[in-house]
């Protein structure tokens, strides 16, 4: 699980993104908060999710959908604008197995909001930047 690079939203300085942490990541040079985008698979989703010290935005998808490929960059732009309040975690469902049987998992793009590990919303389907946005702080009372 390696960490990702980050350009900080305020500055543009690059930042290494740690896949898990005790808080939320911010630039090592304004201090503001980071977009914490992660990557997870069956056997790192606990590490990476369920011990989020945020609640987490899981997006299931599959690199062979269409709808799939045009929703990330919708929900790279909500992880953007919750910085520090929402972790988005990305579940690859052919990577995934356990996952995809663990939720159900029927049509992609599947998007799950989670909380101490517990799925509080879910929604199938591609959807436009601001909608998402408005389910997630809607779902997570932010």
């Amino acid at each position: 699980m390696e960490p990702r690079i980050v350009s900080c939203p305020s500055c543009g300085k690059r930042n290494r993104v740690p896949v898990n942490a005790k808080g939320t990541p911010s630039c090592a040079a304004c201090k503001a908060s980071l977009p914490w985008i992660v990557d997870a698979v069956d056997a790192t989703y606990t590490t990476v999710a369920v011990q989020s010290p945020v609640p987490v935005l899981v997006d299931l998808w599959a690199p062979w959908c269409a709808p799939c490929r045009q929703l990330s960059p919708a929900l790279e732009q909500v992880a953007r604008d919750l910085a520090g309040k929402v972790k988005l975690v990305k579940v690859n469902v052919d990577n995934a197995p356990a996952l995809s049987r663990r939720f159900q998992i029927k049509a992609v793009p599947t998007l799950l909001l989670v909380r101490d590990g517990t799925v509080i919303a879910r929604r199938t389907g591609a959807a436009p930047a601001p909608a998402l946005r408005k389910w997630a702080t809607h779902e997570l009372a932010l």
